[in-house]
């Protein structure tokens, strides 16, 4: 089945119950609701709203659907899942047509007004979910009657990995995974050769196997004691959108670590399939976009009063530009108010420090108060950066971090910010073992990204620049 193909019937469903839906609130409130308000009858005339309506109510719901993530993982859809997202959308959705359309509608008491939104609500639910529902029943069955398959790869061919491969092929109800081969972990684990299932390489060319083979999936058949060895092929898998999932021991399981979301799947451990709920990413995507354009617009004055100041400070340009790299390893030229000397790297790149010669007067004042940071709004604005989230490096002092730390490629998961946790703690790194302290707590903002951290990261940065604590 072809994915495309799946999405577009999807997206003409929804349209198609987006639109019935209305068409049949309508009938209501005319053959319903209205004479009651009017006590009498009112004529069923297709007029201007109700076109009007037409076209724009079911373009709504579909950018719902789409900001929620309702056509993303199309063949990984599950029923309970359906009815849990059309549930949630139809009540965010009927909520804003509510407020937006309804509210001032002329009636004799509130009980109306209550009667259009649950008949709204309902209409639309109903109408919406069947369709979905079979549409989603349809790809279950295909998945669990083994016509629709995710490639998976084994890393690690011992005796577990024997089991779980034997385990997943010999149910009834197929979880999905379709086994293209596996990589061994060690020179020893090549037990799994003896079921048929080819051995593709090792652990190291991951991603090179993932490439050729097209995998979706990754299960890791390793002792979940080796915890040294499962985090090198994390970081190895990690940037290839491969869903990576771990087979658990009993004290895995004992601590909660495994959640089933399939009754007839295996047990394991999924790791970050999801950083964010999908609604969640394209809220705060909208935020960056609505607060770093007022900020450009209402701050200007401070912003050519500092440009000012940059350019008295001494030869050189107003804003500093530098390559960085940023979202799934791209790199990007991101944009400060220049805070040293022009020319400061004719040596080479190097880290500054708080007694940097190289950074002039007005500079040392910036830094303190991160106001050098103000024309990023912009790389925020154009999509290279977010108003939080790790901060961006260079490739040169990323290969070296990398020597260290090899899951700072984790950072790359997400937008760079303005600001992120790891600034907040420690400021600006003066050399590369502070910038692995610092990658601690950006992991961890990757790990429990919110929109609520977001707001508490904020207003900690407002506060150091409003103090001058900046280093």
């Amino acid at each position: 089945m072809d994915r495309r193909a799946q999405v577009i019937r999807y997206v003409i469903s929804d349209i198609l119950s987006a639109a019935t839906a209305w068409t049949l609130f309508y009938l209501y409130r005319k053959t319903v609701l209205e004479p009651l308000t009017f006590g009498h009858a009112v004529p069923i005339e297709l007029d201007r709203n109700y076109l009007t309506g037409l076209v724009i109510i079911p373009l709504f719901w579909l950018g719902l659907y789409t900001m929620i993530g309702g056509y993303t993982d199309i063949f990984r859809r599950y029923r309970t899942k359906e009815l849990g997202q059309t549930l949630l959308i139809s009540v965010i959705g009927v909520v804003v047509i509510f407020f937006a359309l309804l509210l001032d509608d002329e009636v004799p008491d509130g009980t109306y007004l209550w009667r259009s939104f649950l008949v709204l609500f309902g209409l639309h639910f109903g109408l919406t979910f069947l369709p979905r529902f079979l549409l989603t029943s349809r790809t279950v069955r295909l998945v669990h009657d083994r016509r629709i398959g995710f490639n998976t790869v084994l890393v690690g061919g011992n005796e577990r990995a024997v089991a779980i491969h034997q385990e997943i092929e010999g149910m009834p109800k197929s979880p999905g995974n379709r086994f293209i081969g596996f990589v061994s972990v060690n020179g020893g684990d090549q037990q799994l050769g003896s079921t048929g299932l080819p051995r593709i390489g090792k652990w190291t060319d991951l991603r090179r196997v993932i490439g050729d083979k097209q995998v979706e999936e990754a299960i890791i058949a390793v002792e979940s004691s080796e915890h040294e060895h499962i985090s090198r092929i994390i970081n190895e898998l990690e940037g290839t959108q491969v869903r990576i999932k771990i087979i658990p021991d009993m004290y895995d399981i004992m601590a909660g670590s495994v959640k089933m979301t399939s009754i007839f799947g295996a047990p394991l451990i999924e790791v970050n399939p999801q950083i964010m709920p999908a609604w969640q990413f394209a809220l705060k995507r909208l935020v960056d976009i609505v607060f770093s354009g007022l900020a450009l617009l209402l701050l200007s004055p401070v912003l050519l009063v500092i440009a000012a100041l940059v350019r008295a400070s001494g030869p050189g340009p107003i804003f500093f530009r530098q390559e960085r790299v940023g979202r799934f390893g791209k790199p990007f030229r991101i944009i400060k108010f220049r805070s040293m000397v022009a020319d400061a790297e004719q040596a080479g790149p190097q880290l500054s420090s708080s007694t940097d010669p190289r950074i002039t007067p007005i500079g040392r004042f910036l830094r303190r108060t991160r106001l050098d940071e103000l024309p990023q709004f912009w790389n925020v604005l154009k999509g290279d950066m977010s108003l939080v989230g790790p901060r961006p490096e260079r490739q040169f002092f990323i290969d070296r971090i990398m020597e260290v730390a090899p899951h700072y490629r984790h950072l790359h998961k997400v937008r760079p910010g303005i600001t992120s946790w790891g600034q907040v703690k420690f400021g600006y790194a003066e050399n590369v073992e502070q910038m692995v302290r610092r990658l601690k707590y950006d992991i961890l903002y990757i790990e429990n990204m919110s929109l609520a951290v977001d707001l508490k990261i904020l207003a900690y940065t407002v506060i150091i620049m409003l103090k001058g604590d900046g280093k």
